[in-house]
């Protein structure tokens, strides 16, 4: 799966989906979630309340994923996905992690998605250690089966300190 690290702003990526860091509410909030629904428009809004609860005001739960169209983003979907909050990593973090990218790639294979920007999934309110978090991300993605070898993945960093420390890592893999 060729990977690589690229400074931009992820709602413009011209892939076919793009991941969102989000809440278990799948309603918005701050961040790149924040950022992916205003530049998605509303209907990105109303597609996510459309999507069922699995919990009183969940529908997502951390680990796992959902597809929305993009609406107004150059992406044709949204794959939203629930990271960790960090709590030191003795809660399971590391697996919770790992968990967003294999179900944000199944997610992207179902729909037949040839290209994927992934954000630093956690890294922003949630706290996880960008260094730990792009460890994670980058063996869990170079550990997918051969049939997903083909899919072109973008590792989004919104700025350069944070590409570097990702770039790092994808040089040491």
């Amino acid at each position: 799966m060729p990977m690589r690290v690229v400074t931009a702003d992820l709602t413009r990526l011209a892939v076919d989906a793009i991941v969102n860091a989000a809440n278990p509410a799948l309603l918005g909030g701050g961040g790149v979630d924040g950022a992916i629904h205003r530049a998605a428009g509303p209907a990105l809004l109303e597609a996510c309340r459309a999507l069922p609860q699995v919990a009183p005001g969940v529908r997502c739960p951390t680990g796992e994923a959902r597809i929305t169209s993009g609406f107004a983003l150059p992406a044709r979907y949204v794959i939203h996905t629930v990271g960790p909050v960090w709590h030191g990593g003795l809660r399971g973090e590391a697996a919770a992690l790992a968990h967003c990218y294999r179900s944000c790639i199944g997610l992207a294979v179902e729909h037949g998605v040839r290209s994927i920007g992934f954000p630093a999934i956690s890294c922003g309110v949630y706290g996880y250690p960008p260094e730990q978090a792009a460890r994670v991300a980058v063996a869990t993605l170079r550990e997918l089966p051969a049939t997903h070898a083909s899919m072109d993945v973008q590792l989004c960093c919104f700025d350069e300190r944070m590409a570097s420390i990702w770039q790092a890592t994808l040089n040491q893999a």
